[in-house]
């Protein structure tokens, strides 16, 4: 054993049976055990014997009743050496005076290294670290027993330091708190020393070094929280000035008001609020099993922005065509089918001025879904101005924010509003069935579709397909500087800059299944600047919009015998934001180059601190003595000048 406790059992009837501990000794001729008897009793040395009688079984337990310390100077009932005991055992059980059973047992224990003591409630008095050091032995971090490697411990016995004198802790944690610094007079090194060093070398006790409160700073800090502990959502004020553009749209009940959208990651967040100003459309996929209709979404009232509260106007409508809504259906038996009427689209508007809310239209469309097919939900929130005339949108903020439709027009049409869009592809990515979305300003964006092409197709009219998909984007002449761009005011719109794509004269020879030179990516650069802000949200608007193409070659890519197939052709859209300067820099004047010379900030040389010693800003030592030696030391220049002078060494000579 090499604990102060063990543990055996005895199989039997434990009736009549007496349990006895002896300490055996060995015989110092033959190295013998001395024979077990039953004389004995349940305590030998610092042994004891308890049983625990059983039915059948009796459980024994042999623990030690002495400390396992080491001895601290002047200490007794300790251990004197870390090997603190080594013993044989015997424990015997017998019926009156015949030995039933003996167990042997070789304890070898060793000093205990952990601390067990009484703690004191005493506050220990740290001093002033800049002055002295916080402790002698910094590797001493158990009271009351020896710490391995720590050769500063008084705790450790020699035997013991003899362990680990090899690889003793080194330098300040190692107990060298005051360790010589490379000023001292007394460290100087036969290398890498100046010929000046014993003159100005400092001669000075350890005690005073410059390590204190180095190593020790004593500082604390505040705990930061972590980033994963999110703190909890405080429920939103009630508003009584207005919305601003971003701020959550709020309820009678002092609650968000919201409508389902979607999430970054791409998934759809029920109750996600609604912001002042940002309208969205957004689709979730939903199948009857899963779907949970909101609880009455369309019978709270909203805060206007004043306090006031307005109730949602709402419409419903009942859906017939269900093949938009609906994505997928799987074949069930028709007793199994289960149906139910839900919600389709949701459509909101809310109608505003100023800083609030003035009217809430809703229209709602229900139709029936059923097990095994997939409903694609279509959320939209729309805000319109009050001033709003013909459809069209003024609102009060007039630069363009990011994420929102860039505006397109088409000046020569009878009918001006256009678009700018790219392509949202679906599917196998085929420009057939790809659907578009708006140009969103701000967001740089590539995106493309996958157009078959047969074998034997004409190059020309490849091209002129590709060009014809591609302009079917851009249906606009113009792109309305600011937001609020009036289709009525020509100078709130720049024309787009088309440059028309490489027209080829290279033939492919006869060659088919190739075609040089086909205008198969739309490369869309905005211009834009920030001109000014609006209650502190930047303005920004556009300067100019160009559109151009880049060719590839398409080959028939096909092994041997497969004439009647198709190809692919991948065409792609880009758009890219470029952000320039409302106005050009001022040139750099003459002062300012000259001024660069003395800047301290950009050269290594700085004139302007040559007398830095002696101002107020140098706090090094009082101002008095600074004064003092910046005065000595203008006069010995003084001096120095005045006898190197020729006329100085005439008058000495007179």
């Amino acid at each position: 054993m090499s604990g102060p406790r063990v543990n055996s059992f005895f199989l039997g009837n434990p009736s009549g049976v007496n349990f006895s501990i002896i300490l055996s000794s060995r015989d110092e001729e033959t190295g013998k055990l001395q024979l077990a008897n039953c004389s004995g009793s349940k305590r030998a040395g610092d042994w004891n014997l308890d049983v625990t009688p059983g039915t059948n079984a009796s459980k024994v337990t042999v623990s030690l009743s002495r400390t396992l310390e080491l001895c601290l100077p002047n200490a007794t009932e300790c251990c004197p050496s870390p090997l603190c005991l080594l013993e044989t055992l015997q424990v015997v059980a017998c019926w009156g005076s015949v030995v039933l059973a003996q167990l042997l047992i070789q304890a070898e224990i060793f000093a205990n290294s952990s601390f067990a003591g009484n703690v004191s409630e005493n506050a220990t008095i740290i001093p002033n670290q800049a002055f002295k050091p916080l402790g002698s032995c910094p590797c001493n971090l158990t009271a009351g027993a020896c710490d391995v490697r720590c050769c500063c411990d008084l705790e450790c016995s020699p035997d013991l330091q003899q362990l680990f004198s090899g690889s003793c802790f080194p330098g300040v944690f190692g107990g060298d708190v005051n360790p010589p610094f490379d000023q001292l007079c007394s460290s100087q090194s036969t290398e890498y020393t100046p010929e000046w060093f014993p003159f100005l070398c400092v001669q000075s006790s350890l005690d005073n070094t410059p390590f204190l409160g180095y190593f020790y700073h004593g500082s604390t800090s505040a705990p930061k929280v972590p980033s994963f502990k999110i703190p909890l959502q405080t429920p939103p004020g009630r508003p009584y000035t207005g919305y601003r553009e971003g701020d959550p749209i709020i309820t009678e009940e002092d609650e968000y008001f919201t409508v389902p959208q979607q999430s970054l990651a791409g998934q759809c967040v029920g109750n996600a609020p609604v912001a002042f100003l940002r309208s969205f459309d957004a689709k979730c996929l939903t199948r009857l099993e899963s779907h949970k209709e909101r609880e009455d979404p369309h019978g709270v009232r909203i805060n206007s922005g004043t306090a006031d509260f307005i109730q949602q106007n709402v419409v419903y409508r009942t859906i017939t065509d269900r093949s938009k809504f609906i994505t997928e259906s799987e074949s069930l038996h028709a007793a199994e089918v289960v149906c139910q009427n839900i919600t389709f689209a949701e459509h909101y508007k809310f109608i505003w001025k100023d800083k609030n809310i003035e009217q809430v239209n809703v229209t709602v469309f229900l139709g029936i879904l059923c097990d095994g097919e997939i409903l694609t939900q279509r959320f939209t929130v729309e805000f319109l101005s009050l001033k709003s005339t013909n459809g069209e949108e003024l609102v009060e903020n007039p630069g363009y924010q990011v994420g929102k439709p860039v505006r397109a027009a088409n000046m020569n049409a009878s009918d001006p509003p256009g678009s700018l869009n790219i392509w949202q592809p679906a599917g196998r990515g085929l420009c057939a069935s790809a659907a578009h979305r708006p140009v969103f300003f701000g967001v740089d964006s590539h995106s493309g579709c996958v157009l078959e092409v047969d074998f034997n197709e004409d190059c020309s009219f490849l091209r002129g397909n590709v060009t014809e998909k591609l302009n079917a984007l851009i249906q606009a002449t113009h792109v309305g500087k600011r937001d609020n761009s009036s289709y009525r005011d020509p100078n709130d719109w720049v024309e787009i800059i088309r440059l028309d794509p490489f027209s080829s004269n290279v033939s492919a020879g006869g060659l088919k299944g190739f075609c040089p030179d086909i205008p198969a990516n739309l490369n869309i650069r905005i211009i834009f600047a920030k001109v000014g802000a609006v209650q502190g949200i930047p303005q920004q608007q556009i300067l100019a919009v160009q559109i151009s193409y880049s060719t590839v070659s398409w080959q028939f890519q096909c092994g041997l015998g497969c004439r009647n197939t198709l190809s692919s052709l991948p065409i792609t859209a880009s758009v890219q934001f470029i952000e320039v300067p409302a106005q050009p820099p001022p040139p750099v004047t003459r002062y300012q180059r000259i001024y660069a010379e003395f800047d301290c900030n950009r050269n290594d040389v700085c004139w302007p601190q040559l007398l830095y010693p002696v101002t107020r800003f140098y706090t090094g030592e009082p101002y008095s003595q600074c004064l003092a030696k910046g005065l000595l030391l203008a006069f010995l220049v003084l001096l120095a000048a005045i006898m190197s002078n020729p006329w100085f060494s005439k008058l000495w000579n007179r």
